[in-house]
Order: C-alpha cells, then structure tokens, then sequence
C-alpha cells in the first residue's frame, strides 16, 4: 500500500520577490539621498545643537564666512536682499526661511536677516549640524 501523498512539498526558494523588494529599498533610498541634499548647495560650517530641521518648501538664506549671502544658490548684495527673498517667497504659503549662517559670522548679519524676516511675518528656522 502506498501511503504518500500526491503533493510533495519543493525545497526550492524562489527569489524573484525577494529581487523585486531589494530593487524598490534600492530606488527610494536614492530618491531619498538625493532629496536630502537640496538644501546644502552651498558649503558653510554651520553650528552644531541637538534637534532636528523640518524640511518643507522654503527659502534657504546662505551667510558664508566671509559674509557673502546666498536666496537659495544665488549671490545676492546685502542691500538688495529684502527684494530677493520676498521675490523667492512668492507662492509659498506658510512663507518660511531656513537660515544658514557659518559659524564664524557675526551675530549683525544674522540679525540683519532675521529682521527682514520679523517685518515681513517670514518664520525663521536656522540651520544647524547635529551634534
């Protein structure tokens, strides 16, 4: 008498799903590293705190070390740059402004933007390493 059964169980692995979730974490870790970088087109050593930084849509002002600013990537005079950030803000609702300041720079230049900001109802957020 033949007492086995008819299905018989197969010890092979079949890897095709396995490829196809590796292939997935593969594209969105890219996707995600590329997006992470935006704000940091512009080189500063900026100073270190505990916290985190959101990251939604706004206008990153860039102060280097040798008190040259920056609306997003672009070189601006200090006189016009009241102009400049209310022409980036354009569209953005809440209007907020990430502040990137070197931290050499003097506590004038900082206040110089963050003044612009307070007259204009602009949030500041400032830009920080973590710790």
């Amino acid at each position: 008498m033949n007492f086995k059964g008819r299905n018989k169980i197969s010890p092979e692995f079949n890897m095709s799903s396995m490829t196809d979730i590796v292939f997935l974490l593969l594209i969105f870790f890219m996707i995600a590293s590329t997006l992470s970088k935006q704000l940091d087109t512009i080189s500063v050593e900026l100073p270190k705190a505990k916290g985190k930084t959101e990251n939604r849509k706004s206008v990153a002002v860039t102060i280097s070390s040798s008190s040259t600013f920056y609306v997003d990537d672009q070189i601006i005079n200090k006189y016009n740059l009241q102009e400049a950030i209310l022409n980036q803000m354009e569209g953005i609702k809440p209007p907020s402004l990430v502040l990137r300041a070197a931290k050499n720079v003097p506590i004038d230049e900082v206040v110089y933007i963050m003044n612009i900001a307070n007259q204009n109802s602009i949030k500041v957020v400032l830009a920080v390493d973590a710790k």
